[in-house]
């Protein structure tokens, strides 16, 4: 009779130890979650515009830079057992940096309208989380517990990220708003959420409503950080003129001190194991008030509609707008060469060589190789401005509005298509001219 309240007890153990759920490998949704989430979309838009231009590494190039990147991160993060506070947020800021450059190039080298991108990622991410929930029959974060959570929850992250990017970027498009009033429609829209979520809305809808919003938002401080004083030209953004890189670093700097808190802290980690309690206290099967809900999801769909109505009014009111680069024309007249003296002869000769390269396909009928090379120069000419414009402005505005005739020409950065190729070359020979 003794053994067998041993024999119960190792059974017992056995059973606990096979039937233990998972360690949850996402931390605890607190205000520090987004905190950090914040300054990881804001170093989403300012690192990214700062590697593309300023490094002159081409936003393709980037893009897949960054790619391999996420990879490699991701990889990392998925093999993990745990939550680990600094794996989990360089996981992040990777997305944000690759999500916004998946949108860049769709605008940017593509000349996909925002409002194209914004629906085709929006129906994405319902495609993701139908998927998701289909397999998985929830949608909450809270028990990524299992790799093929993990991966939707991944998935997912990336697709908000660009879809706030079109969203945003669609919104300044739309009201013609500087990078700080812009802040304001995020960062409201989030505080409703919040409110709508405390009356007894859906939890999960209510995160990832406020998820993808704070894309646009991080997103607009940054632009109003890194962007200058004074508008080079109307409809500019108008910010604090740290620039992109200074902006980068104090938000890498913010996200890492942040990061040895939770680590130190562990503030933000759920419990330890995940237990049904802890799902039912999350709302994964005990459902909340129906009556709330449906108010709530009312409320949703009052903001919506008021939203839509405030882009509408604003988009209708007088402002500026970034003038297209297709209407650019030369303010001064300079004889050929005198636009460049002041300008490193070596920056000048791999211009060249690109404007030659581009010429020299147009001639030969290669249109896609001319495209490329002409892609190539902008790249390298939005890289140099940095160092060239300070040297001579006016010489570099000249330049600018001719290298501008030329991306015209190609179909690049502007609406038009591609001109005929007699076109192309004249306006490349013109610019070769003003180079040598």
């Amino acid at each position: 009779m003794a053994v067998q309240p041993l024999r119960m007890t190792t059974t017992t153990a056995v059973r606990t130890r096979r039937t233990r759920p998972l360690l949850n490998k996402v931390p605890e949704v607190t205000v520090w979650f987004w905190v950090i989430k914040i300054l990881c979309t804001t170093v989403g838009e300012s690192f990214a515009d700062w590697i593309n231009t300023r490094l002159g590494v081409g936003l393709v190039n980037t893009a897949l830079i960054f790619t391999a990147v996420f990879v490699v991160v991701l990889t990392v993060q998925l093999r993990l057992k745990r939550y680990v506070p600094f794996a989990y947020w360089l996981t992040v800021v990777v997305v944000s940096v690759t999500g916004t450059l998946y949108t860049d190039i769709l605008t940017d080298q593509l000349n996909v309208p925002l409002w194209i991108s914004s629906a085709a990622f929006s129906a994405l991410l319902a495609a993701v989380f139908g998927a998701w929930w289909l397999r998985e029959r929830t949608l909450s974060i809270h028990t990524i517990t299992t790799l093929p959570r993990e991966s939707f929850y991944w998935l997912t992250v990336l697709v908000t990220f660009a879809l706030g990017t079109a969203t945003g970027d669609w919104t300044l498009d739309l009201t013609g708003w500087s990078p700080g009033v812009s802040v304001l429609l995020p960062l409201g829209l989030i505080a409703s959420i919040t409110l709508l979520w405390k009356f007894g809305a859906n939890p999960v809808l209510s995160f990832w409503l406020a998820y993808i919003l704070t894309r646009p938002l991080g997103a607009n401080i940054g632009d109003w950080l890194a962007s200058p004083k004074v508008a080079e030209s109307p409809g500019d953004p108008t910010g604090l003129a740290l620039g992109t890189l200074t902006t980068s670093v104090i938000f890498l700097g913010l996200i890492l001190a942040t990061v040895l808190y939770l680590t130190a802290t562990r503030s933000d980690v759920t419990e330890s194991r995940i237990t049904p309690d802890h799902e039912a206290a999350h709302g994964l099967h005990t459902p909340g008030d129906p009556r709330r809900e449906r108010v709530a999801l009312a409320g949703f769909g009052v903001l919506a509609v008021a939203t839509a109505v405030l882009l509408i009014w604003a988009h209708g009111q007088p402002h500026a707008t970034p003038a297209p680069e297709g209407d650019a024309a030369p303010t001064v007249q300079l004889p050929p060469g005198q636009a460049v003296k002041k300008f490193p002869p070596a920056k000048i000769h791999a211009l060249k060589a690109r404007a030659s390269t581009a010429l020299k396909d147009v001639r030969a009928g290669n249109t896609a190789g001319a495209h490329t090379a002409a892609k190539s120069l902008r790249d390298l000419w939005d890289a140099d401005e940095a160092s060239l414009r300070p040297l001579d402005g006016t010489g570099w505005t000249f330049i600018d509005a001719q290298m501008d005739q030329v991306l015209k020409t190609f179909g690049i950065d502007h609406s038009n298509p591609p001109m005929a190729p007699a076109k192309q070359e004249a306006e490349l020979a013109t610019l070769l001219t003003d180079l040598r």
